[in-house]
């Protein structure tokens, strides 16, 4: 009898039981059925194939994009016991022939490939030689050519569904709206494959939008608040930002590295390679960082820009929390992001049906910034789904933004606008709203026109958030070739003539607030980070790893969850510290050994031995076997220095 699924997620992997859709999904893949599967980052996407592919005889193909992550994956399926190779340029020719003999004769279960290899004459005609079990097209959305992360190269993988149609083809995503779905099965002739659309919902992830005022202070601010010791991401739209940003943060006592494709391949993998395995690290990148990468334990994910769609922005926030404790997904935007991503796409050699995709997609990406309603609720109905109720666990839910009529203020800025003649940006436009002794408005005559100092009644900054506004609904826009100059739209036309009434949202004053960890948010303790400690993954994430917080992430927001109790407080670092070691010892990812979910358990049940230590989330046969003995000891030692007997 092959073995069975619910076995197999139980002995090598070490979970009791599977969650939302994977028991249908592994079922289907067994019984050699394709399917196409969208499921957040951390709701067990891997499982998905790595289970069929032990069930079925022959070797699981993985087509993963990103080679440099190929050698963590497999020494994680290794450390679980599964007999996995990758295949990809990062190899001598040695290597590379042993694993194309290995896949012939049957050696592995998984076989992790990139598209650029896998498409070679030489490895098809290997694939013919050997007995495969099925397919995984991991990132299928670079199918996309609509996406930013599109490869070229996984256009052509709908041959595997030629040349082998009677072996099952598993295509998965994290990340994919209407029309990227669409293309995935068109592309991917996936048009007779069962579609699994999983909940998009990540319920720990904390979403939080700040207007751009001194950006890097503000996310110092941030980090220092909530995230003076944990590993997270810092997304930037150039190199230069990420440059001047790593070195910035740095500067201020974190440890940040830079990523960006104009740094060398070696660079590029020595920084990727320090962030999976060191904590607590920054890394500061273009969005040509973090495409499939699997570390468990990044605690934020922060935009210093817009990112170009809600896809984008969706995706790379999903790379924080992926072990279900909490996270955040901190952004700041400015009216300089909208005008500099607007300039891109009209400029851009792309057809004009490309375009028009591209500003739908941006608009979206700007209402979801300036909505006053729960932003949970606005990006999941992007993708379709539903909430029902407001999530309580984003800015807008916990500290609820007013709106207001912003009608009349709104035709005193667009005819402000107009009045200077379209040629001035926002600080010109908000000094002649409020009336300023200013000798180059003097200059242009600028104060004898009508809408010079009929803007008294608001702040320069409320003035600012009123323009910012105007130009996110598509009233104004911003040229950026003329310097930022602000100019009149089609759609202002009603609301000049007083035919269409403007609701603004009412931005909320900064202050000093308790954020998710406990900290006040506005100040914070001062220093930063570069010490060393690890936090890691468990299962695929879940809402269990709310800490004891309800489904809006309330309750303890400590990723340990034991900073009130002494005792347990120094059994998890006890913990951890002997999982750093195991892992410096093999120069592994401490999340490899062991997860943080598993640790937690390991703190709260106190095992007396294997039997006890099997029951424990994440402890699989080979891992009890492996480093069984080395936590038991711990845990005892633990016990006997402090009193608290094990069990």
């Amino acid at each position: 009898m092959p073995p069975q699924p619910l076995d197999l997620l139980r002995r090598v992997f070490g979970y009791a039981e599977f969650r939302g859709a994977q028991a249908a999904i592994i079922d289907r893949v067994i019984a050699g059925g394709d399917v196409l599967v969208l499921m957040p980052t951390g709701g067990g996407k891997s499982l998905c194939y790595q289970i069929p592919a032990l069930a079925r005889p022959g070797t699981g193909i993985v087509v993963s994009p990103l080679i440099a992550l190929m050698q963590d994956q497999v020494d994680a399926l290794r450390q679980l016991g599964v007999r996995a190779a990758f295949l990809n340029s990062s190899q001598t020719w040695e290597e590379a022939r042993a694993v194309e003999q290995g896949l012939v004769t049957g050696a592995f279960d998984l076989l992790y490939v990139a598209p650029e290899r896998l498409l070679t004459e030489r490895f098809l005609a290997l694939l013919d030689q050997s007995r495969i079990a099925l397919f995984a097209i991991d990132e299928a959305h670079c199918v996309s050519q609509w996406g930013h992360d599109f490869r070229p190269e996984y256009i052509q993988l709908n041959l595997l569904h030629e040349r082998w149609p009677q072996i099952p083809r598993i295509a998965l995503t994290a990340t994919a709206d209407h029309l990227t779905r669409r293309e995935i099965v068109e592309r991917l002739a996936l048009q007779e494959a069962e579609q699994f659309l999983s909940s998009f919902d990540r319920p720990n992830i904390r979403y939080r939008v700040v207007q751009k005022d001194q950006p890097r202070r503000q996310l110092l601010r941030f980090l220092r608040a909530e995230h003076a010791q944990d590993s997270g991401i810092v997304y930037c739209l150039s190199r230069r930002g990420v440059e001047e940003t790593a070195e910035f943060l740095h500067g201020e006592g974190f440890r940040a590295l830079p990523y960006h494709a104009g740094l060398t391949a070696e660079i590029r993998r020595k920084h990727q390679a320090a962030f999976l395995r060191d904590d607590p690290l920054i890394m500061v990148a273009t969005i040509a960082f973090g495409m499939g990468i699997d570390k468990p334990d990044v605690r934020f994910v922060a935009h210093l820009d817009l990112p170009k769609s809600l896809e984008g922005y969706y995706q790379e926030t999903g790379r924080a929390g992926r072990d279900g404790l909490p996270a955040n997904a901190w952004l700041a935007y400015g009216l300089s992001d909208m005008a500099a991503l607007r300039n891109f796409i009209d400029n851009s050699e792309a057809e004009e049906r490309f375009k028009r995709v591209e500003h739908h997609r941006l608009n979206a990406m700007l209402g979801y910034c300036e909505t006053t309603a729960c932003r949970r609720q606005v990006l999941l109905k992007y993708f379709g789904e539903e909430l029902p109720r407001p999530c309580g666990n984003c800015d807008t839910c916990l500290e609820p933004v007013q709106s207001w009529d912003g009608t009349e203020a709104a035709r005193k800025a667009l005819s402000c606008i107009y009045r200077t003649g379209m040629r001035f940006g926002s600080n010109y436009l908000i000094d002649v709203l409020l009336g300023k002794d200013n000798p180059r408005i003097k200059s242009f005559g600028h104060d004898r026109v009508s809408t010079f100092g009929i803007g008294r009644e608001l702040s320069a900054e409320e003035w600012k958030s009123v323009l910012r506004q105007l130009v996110a609904a598509g009233l104004a826009s911003v040229d950026v070739a003329g310097h930022g100059a602000l100019k009149l739209t089609e759609q202002s036309r009603p609301v000049l003539r007083g035919e269409q009434a403007v609701r603004l949202r009412r931005d909320p004053r900064p202050r000093g607030r308790p954020g998710p960890f406990g900290r006040d948010q506005a100040g914070g303790r001062d220093g930063g980070g570069g010490r060393y400690g690890g936090r890691s993954d468990g299962h695929s994430g879940g809402r269990e790893g709310v800490l004891g917080g309800d489904r809006a992430g309330r309750g303890d927001r400590r990723p340990s969850g034991f900073e009130g109790d002494p005792e347990a407080l120094a059994l998890w670092e006890r913990l951890r510290a002997l999982r750093r070691a195991l892992a410096q010892a093999q120069n592994l990812p401490p999340y490899v050994i062991f997860g943080d979910i598993t640790l937690r358990e390991l703190v709260r049940h106190r095992p007396r031995d294997e039997e006890e230590l099997s029951q424990i989330t994440g402890v699989g046969a080979v891992k009890l076997e492996r480093y069984g003995a080395d936590f038991l000891a711990a845990v005892a030692a633990h016990a006997a220095e402090h009193g608290r007997p094990a069990g």
